[in-house]
């Protein structure tokens, strides 16, 4: 009998056991649910930067930078290009028409004066290209960075910002 309260005793022992590790470990999940919600919390509201020390200045200025985007340039336009695609067969050709995207508005002037130039170093450029260069998206993203670069080169008063394709037509 001795043995069998023993064990009794033993069994109610090994169940309290099992019955705290799960209420533990609730309360251990539950704390830290609450300390990353307090953390993200003060991220969010900016008491971190307080804590850190950033002055109120700092993170006034950072809050301005996030909210203030800059506003598009001057826009140039520029007539439509039609090439002839380097093909095997030389039976592909481009049709684009683009408009560039000018630094400052007095950047009009000498872009009036270097036009020809302009005009020649997109040409010759778009006539390098072939069918497989052009034909997904990224091919369009590197066409512009060299339009872009090629024609940045030639002016002096400021740079072109950015070049957008208004027509693109492959046949």
């Amino acid at each position: 009998m001795a043995d069998e309260e023993k064990k009794e005793a033993q069994g109610r022992e090994e169940e309290k056991a099992k019955k705290g590790l799960p209420v533990k470990l609730i309360i251990l999940v539950l704390l830290v649910f609450i300390l990353a919600g307090g953390g993200f919390f003060a991220f969010k509201s900016g008491m971190l930067d307080k804590l850190l020390g950033k002055g109120e200045k700092e993170v006034q200025a950072k809050k301005t930078e996030e909210v203030a985007k800059p506003d598009i340039g001057p826009i140039y336009p520029m007539d439509t290009f039609i090439v002839n695609l380097m093909d095997p067969m030389g039976k592909r050709y481009l049709k684009v028409t683009m408009q560039l995207e000018l630094a400052k508005e007095e950047m009009r002037v000498e872009m009036d004066k270097r036009l020809p130039q302009l005009r020649d170093a997109i040409l010759t450029l778009l006539s390098s290209k072939s069918f497989k260069d052009i034909s997904d998206l990224s091919g369009k993203y590197q066409l512009r960075a060299e339009i872009l670069a090629s024609l940045n080169r030639y002016l002096k008063t400021g740079k072109i910002k950015n070049v957008y394709f208004t027509e693109f037509i492959v046949q």
